[in-house]
């Protein structure tokens, strides 16, 4: 029976090769070099029971300018080819976790990878991916023979892998130069970063673009063949300013859209860059906050960020199956873990969210599985986990949140993390709480966040299960009616539960956080849409002080 399934196998991937080789003459080569090395590996000693290769082909134009001149505007294309082995078989593989191994999962993130020709050249990329399928079955039998040393263990009924139903789809290839003319973005952000120059106080004022149109191919030995198109337009500002006493303050602004013809207009860019002067010219006379424990509010953006790190990352379902993690909510399925006013859900397949472009989109993950969308918490009660083709019980089956960047090993991972409220407030309603709260407390004043430039967390139980959010403006709001205070030096902190049970009332406007995120399989694009909160009690800490001692001598030059 399994020679004939086999011998079935081949004759259906040959009749696949010719019914692509008009679509895509990089797939057929993959998928028929595949189908040699996945013939003879899986008859090998240790034989393979699954193979993948996925090749990510990526057009980048960078443009950075910086004060009103261009620092930098280039092209780069190239081509990233990598190879996923498993041995063994479904039940248990070389990604199999070794008891006692602090590290985690035996499975090793960083797959075998190289570049490969920019061209279909046949023979050059056959022998690269010969190559490193080689490289990979030697490490990953190694790995294997790890794995089957060890005693049985307890969670052996959960296999290492799932078996899904293979996806074909090929869309057609885009054409890189329909999207972006590099000189005409290069004046306009020119133009937008000389604003800067109007304060000598402000060192650095960066207004940057990228641009990348992204070819990914996927082809497995279970009969599975995807292309797919992505393009990410990412224009960022970044400006510095020098305090009185030499901190160097960082404002932070960034806008995604798929296509640069969607990014705003080059006159809102330009009102947000006056606005960034504006806010940078009142942060360098702005006092120094001190450690707080109290009420806040989170603006939209925060809370987006906040979710992101110290939930969003603990419902990552390969996590949850290592030893090695915290697995906050391993065992909370079917229990209220936020206020039942909240719903969470993740979904991949959304390409905007009231109107904004959502990075976090794709049709299919980096395993071969469709995208979908799933209801994480319902009622401020969990339902579900993001899950790869990593098991967990009672979770056997992916839902296409598998991830990874170019040259890496998938894991589940976040996409477009949408939190929604079910009872949401005005602003002046949640600033009344914010006050009421204080008094309550026998505080001065609450803390507002309004906006950041990112976070980390660590999930494993090892370290201290925190989170840091790292903000960039910050406002004291004060009881006693005295206006709102701009304070820096601000970073908030804390445990997750903790947070949680604090979380008392959300928003009625929501806004979306844009990223990439960084884990074991390395960057991916990620969302956050959230609306702002309201939390009982928070903790800050002094951020990292960036002070430069040494003040310059001399008054910076004016130009012309």
């Amino acid at each position: 029976m399994g020679r004939r399934i086999s011998i079935a196998f081949l004759i259906s991937c040959i009749f696949c090769i010719e019914g692509r080789s008009q679509q895509d003459p990089l797939l057929d080569i993959l998928t028929e070099e595949l189908n040699r090395e996945f013939a003879i590996l899986s008859k090998a000693d240790i034989p393979a029971y699954y193979m993948d290769y996925g090749v990510n082909e990526i057009n980048t134009v960078s443009i950075s300018t910086n004060l009103g001149s261009l620092m930098n505007s280039s092209n780069s294309f190239n081509r990233l080819a990598k190879v996923n082995m498993r041995l063994g078989d479904y039940k248990k593989d070389n990604t199999h976790e070794i008891a006692g191994n602090n590290m985690g999962a035996g499975h090793n993130f960083s797959a075998s990878s190289t570049p490969i020709a920019l061209t279909n050249s046949k023979e050059a990329i056959q022998k690269a991916l010969w190559q490193i399928t080689h490289a990979a079955y030697l490490n990953t039998s190694k790995q294997y023979k790890k794995v089957m040393s060890q005693e049985a263990d307890e969670d052996s009924d959960v296999p290492d892998f799932s078996k899904e139903a293979p996806v074909r789809s090929v869309e057609p290839p885009l054409d890189f130069d329909q999207y972006i003319v590099p000189s005409e973005w290069e004046v306009k952000l020119k133009n937008l970063s000389q604003v800067f120059i109007s304060d000598s106080d402000i060192i650095s004022g960066q207004v940057d673009l990228n641009f990348t149109l992204e070819r990914k191919y996927f082809t497995s030995s279970e009969g599975a063949y995807i292309v797919q198109n992505m393009t990410y337009a990412y224009l960022n500002i970044h400006a510095q300013v020098r305090s009185a006493d030499g901190d160097i303050i960082p404002v932070y602004k960034s806008f995604f859209a798929f296509k640069p013809k969607d990014l705003p207009k080059e006159q809102k860019l330009k009102e947000e860059v006056i606005d960034m002067v504006a806010t940078l010219e009142k942060l360098k006379d702005t006092p120094l906050a001190e450690p707080y424990t109290g009420p806040a509010l989170l603006h939209a953006r925060v809370a987006g960020v906040f979710f992101h790190e110290i939930f969003g990352h603990r419902i990552e379902g390969h996590r949850l199956k290592s030893e090695s993690d915290g697995q906050t909510f391993k065992e909370k399925i079917n229990e209220r873990v936020l206020p039942k006013t909240i719903n969470i859900f993740s979904d991949p397949s959304m390409t905007q969210y009231k109107g904004q472009d959502l990075i976090g989109h794709y049709k299919y993950d980096d395993e071969g599985i469709e995208a979908q969308k799933v209801q994480v918490v319902q009622n401020g009660v969990l339902k579900s986990f993001l899950m790869s083709r990593s098991p967990l019980e009672n979770f056997e089956t992916s839902n296409g949140h598998g991830r990874c960047q170019a040259g890496l090993n998938p894991v589940a991972r976040q996409s477009n993390l949408i939190i929604e409220s079910l009872e949401p407030l005005s602003e002046k309603k949640l600033r009344k709480m914010l006050i009421d709260e204080c008094i309550e407390q026998g505080k001065e004043y609450g803390y507002y966040f309004v906006d950041v430039t990112g976070g980390f967390t660590r999930t494993d139980r090892y370290n201290t299960n925190s989170f840091n959010i790292m903000p960039t403006l910050v406002y004291r709001i004060y009881v006693d009616k005295r206006p709102d205070e701009l304070v820096r030096g601000v970073d908030l902190i804390g445990t997750p539960l903790t947070m949680f049970a604090e979380i008392t009332a959300a928003g009625d406007q929501k806004e979306t956080f844009t990223g990439i995120c960084g884990a074991e399989s390395g960057g991916v694009p990620v969302s956050a849409t959230a609306p702002a909160l309201f939390v009982k009690r928070i903790e800050t800490q002094k951020k990292p002080s960036a002070t430069s001692t040494d003040l310059p001598l001399l008054s910076r030059p004016k130009g012309e």
